[in-house]
């Protein structure tokens, strides 16, 4: 399985990528199946059943809404978010909905919005979309939802596939062992390598345009969580605290009594409330690799970015590539997907990853860059998933501040080493693996257990 930069980094709208951004893109796939059969013009109903955790927090995440904007032609990283609440209230206003964009179905939202206590086999993010025609059925498919907008149907799930790109690269790796082997033996950085093998679906101008566009997307995603206050939707009262935050840290004469290195980290605070609270709102963003996790990585480049006035668009291109190396290995090995190994899979993954990029970009050694990874995942080991309310807002959004600071500790760390260390990176994902898999369910992205539990205690 060949997986790119661009698979792993992909701008959409949040507030979930396992929840959102992947059901939307299901729900177009359903529709170009469709088309495909030549059975549009024929389809009188449609039904939506949501499985496991996309049933438990679907609502708190947006997935019933991203299904049908996906079945009304619309994908995650086209959609223009604010269109979303109005088409959504046409919708349940008139019970028609534009199937493809232009072709009127009746819809019911309460027949045919099925959130289904069950569990379908492969993955908890599970959803089954059927289409009826006059006769009766015409169309059916399921879909798996299996992290940072990765989607596969019934077939690739039952096959094991998470992917079905089978692209032949020239430093294929799957373990960290296996990667800085091919890095000492032809003589390349980590960024070197992953250029190389990106080469294998485009053009270096491309990747080098395309990174760029990310970080361009990334950097809005900042600016408009800083413009933006009031209260975030869902009902949790859940106040932003970016645009504040953002006024306080530009006061002039401001007395800094605890030193340069912490006011550092207040902007690295910012920067990932900033897209956190821009996520929870829906808004567009960037998944890295998952929208839960999505401040940590532009958190910690915008850091790097800032405080280094020697800092440039190569060493934005270096960044993502070097994180993405780490992003590959975790979710060939384990998962990103918080439904399936809990939040260390998605926030500890997104840690290990900055503190990969950030290595990368300050010279360090492929050893180095290994033991930062290992040192940023190993410290989100058994992280649950549990947001209050079903909305990626408590812990989510504080979560992702205090892991872009742990990135870059991690990364300090490993440059004053020299790449010697006592776990391996490969150890640390094989137990966040199996921390999952033993991981009782009500902490992986159900709202029915930890702090989404006790938050409501009476």
């Amino acid at each position: 399985m060949a997986i790119s930069v661009f698979d792993l980094f992909k701008i959409g709208i949040g507030p979930s990528s396992s929840h959102t951004v992947g059901p939307m893109r299901a729900a177009v796939l359903f529709v170009g199946a469709l088309r495909e059969r030549q059975l549009l013009e024929r389809v009188t109903r449609l039904e939506v059943n949501l499985y496991g955790s996309l049933s438990a927090t679907g609502v708190g995440h947006g997935t019933d809404r991203a299904v049908v904007m996906g079945l009304m032609g619309e994908w995650p990283d086209r959609i223009d978010p604010r269109q979303i609440a109005p088409r959504i209230a046409e919708l349940l206003a008139s019970g028609i909905l534009p199937l493809d964009g232009r072709l009127p179905v009746p819809f019911d939202w309460q027949r045919d919005m099925r959130l289904l206590e069950e569990n379908l086999p492969y993955h908890p993010n599970a959803m089954t979309l059927v289409a009826f025609g006059e006769s009766g059925e015409l169309h059916r498919d399921t879909y798996y939802s299996v992290g940072g907008g990765f989607v596969v149907d019934a077939e690739q799930a039952a096959a094991g596939q998470l992917d079905q790109d089978h692209t032949r690269l020239p430093y294929d790796f799957s373990s960290a062992e296996e990667l800085l082997r091919l890095c000492k033996r032809h003589g390349l950085r980590v960024s070197e390598l992953m250029l190389a093998n990106e080469k294998a679906w485009r053009s270096e101008a491309d990747i080098r345009s395309g990174l760029l566009r990310l970080w361009a997307a990334m950097r809005e995603c900042v600016d408009n969580g800083l413009s933006q206050e009031g209260i975030l939707p869902g009902g949790l009262n859940v106040r932003r605290r970016a645009a504040r935050l953002h006024r306080s840290l530009l006061e002039l004469g401001k007395p800094n009594v605890i030193g340069s290195t912490m006011s550092a980290m207040e902007w690295v605070n910012l920067f990932a409330l900033a897209v956190n609270e821009e996520n929870a709102a829906g808004g567009r963003m960037v998944t890295a690799p998952t929208n839960g996790a999505a401040g940590i990585i532009p958190a910690v480049l915008h850091y790097y970015m800032k405080f280094n006035p020697e800092a440039s668009d190569d060493d934005v291109v270096n960044y993502l590539l070097g994180a993405a190396a780490v992003g590959i290995l975790c979710k060939k090995n384990a998962s990103i997907s918080g439904a399936e190994v809990g939040c260390q899979g998605e926030v500890g993954s997104a840690c290990a990853m900055a503190a990969a990029g950030l290595a990368e970009v300050l010279g360090a050694t492929p050893e180095q860059l290994e033991n930062a990874a290992e040192i940023g995942l190993e410290h989100n080991l058994g992280l649950t998933c549990d947001p209050v309310g079903g909305l990626v807002q408590v812990p989510c959004i504080e979560r992702n501040a205090i892991a872009a600071v742990k990135a870059i500790n991690a990364a300090q760390m490993a440059l004053r080493g020299d790449g010697e260390h006592f776990i391996s990176l490969d150890r640390v994902i094989r137990t966040m693996r199996d921390t999952g898999a033993d991981m009782h369910d009500k902490y992986k992205e159900t709202s029915r257990g930890g702090l989404a539990v006790s938050a409501i205690e009476c």
